[in-house]
């Protein structure tokens, strides 16, 4: 069996300013929960990525993540964000 990717068209979805402000951080913390995890399964850093010795590149402060992973995570965040929206829930910060 094939698996095709289904994920919810958030196309019609506008987020405000303020939530598109949000989803850096919540990418920051998309890649702080990943390698948290990896860090617990025994990943180590290391300058290529070899899932036998459990070593990888990205274990590094998100600040120096290449752009191309940084973006990944904003990616997943602004999806997740519009995600919530589109099932009809709010989004708001107490002062």
């Amino acid at each position: 069996m094939t698996y095709k990717p289904n994920p919810v068209d958030t196309g019609d979805i506008a987020l405000p300013e303020d939530l598109i402000l949000l989803k850096e951080r919540i990418a920051e913390n998309v890649h702080d929960v990943w390698a948290a995890g990896r860090i617990a399964e025994g990943w180590t850093y290391g300058t290529v990525k070899d899932p036998q010795k459990k070593t990888t590149p990205l274990l590094v402060p998100y600040e120096e993540l290449p752009d191309s992973e940084k973006e990944y995570d904003r990616n997943t965040a602004f999806e997740t964000l519009k995600l919530i929206i589109k099932l009809g829930y709010t989004i708001s910060k107490t002062e």
